[in-house]
């Protein structure tokens, strides 16, 4: 269940990257449905269908042509077994973070990112075809929108880095004394400066080795590096603060989150599992919780049973 929304909400598995993966034993397609309101309680229609590599989208009846279309309408925030890696993986998970939470409260970041992308990749078929005739152009493009990108990643962290420890103390974790710093991927102020100076080496690796794409969330606590002095235990319960930060701004920018939290009882010890569960619970938000066991919930809720891949209402 929890899966379907994650596919429908970013077109991929939080589980696995390889979309074979989700069409079963000898399978060649999947197809996800749903209906959901929004912010003003309109409702819509959203469908996803996957065949052999190829995908196809609708919305309310019509065609979409970008996946993003559909990830506006059904942001979600997904808690599961493996986020502690958002706290001791590697870069990539924190750069995923910082552009999903963004692509739902920043207006201008998706065509940013993609402006960038687009440049970043030219650059680097200059350098492996070795074109230095047009690098320049190139330099200036890719230093203009990748320093526009990081400066809106800057803000962006420094309004999770404000909040993160009070949420911490929600949580009711032990980790404490934290910051989170951005680490904006080059050397000096000047992003164009930073291309200029490594021009050398981009040629001989026939890559571009600074910028936004390798840039960085750095975590601290107590001015040391969090994956290096956190137990596994503490780092998931720091990353459950960031994911729940993420979820509020979400909902301060009124993108109503649908929270996915995967077998959230076997993560935490029973104090973290109730206070975690608590603040997900908290706002205006819908979420679903799997488990093998049946969490203690006051307010109204549906209960499902799966088994053997078929789901059924529990009365």
């Amino acid at each position: 269940m929890l899966e379907s929304l994650s596919v429908l909400s970013r077109g991929r598995s939080f589980r696995t990257s390889q979309a074979a993966e989700l069409t079963g034993s000898g399978g060649q397609s999947y197809r996800v449905f749903a209906e959901g309101s929004d912010k003003d309680d309109g409702t819509h229609r959203l469908g996803l269908e996957r065949h052999k590599g190829h995908w196809k989208a609708r919305l309310d009846g019509t065609d979409v042509r970008q996946l993003s279309q559909l990830s506006r309408l059904l942001p979600t925030v997904v808690m599961e077994p493996d986020s502690h890696l958002l706290v001791g993986g590697v870069p990539e998970y924190r750069r995923k973070y910082l552009d999903w939470g963004m692509f739902h409260v920043e207006p201008g970041f998706l065509e940013l990112w993609r402006n960038f992308s687009k440049a970043l990749k030219q650059r680097n078929a200059a350098l492996r075809n070795g074109q230095t005739d047009i690098l320049d152009s190139l330099d200036e493009v890719t230093a203009r929108y990748g320093s526009e990108l990081g400066a809106i990643r800057v803000r962006h962290a420094k309004k999770v880095a404000e909040r993160i420890e009070e949420m911490l103390e929600t949580l009711k974790s032990r980790v404490r004394s934290v910051e989170i710093r951005y680490q904006k991927g080059w050397k000096g102020d000047q992003y164009l400066d930073s291309l200029n100076h490594c021009r050398s080496r981009d040629l001989e690796r026939n890559t571009t080795t600074s910028g936004p794409h390798r840039a960085d969330l750095n975590l601290l606590c107590n001015g040391v590096p969090a994956r290096a002095v956190l137990s596994r235990g503490e780092q998931k319960a720091f990353a459950a603060a960031m994911l729940l930060t993420q979820a509020d701004l979400l909902e301060e920018a009124n993108r109503r989150p649908v929270l996915l939290l995967d077998d959230l009882v076997s993560e935490f010890d029973h104090e973290h599992f109730v206070s975690v569960l608590g603040k997900a619970l908290s706002g205006a938000r819908q979420v679903w919780v799997t488990g093998t066991e049946v969490p203690a919930l006051e307010m109204g809720h549906k209960m499902f049973h799966v088994e053997q891949g078929q789901v059924r209402e529990l009365v």
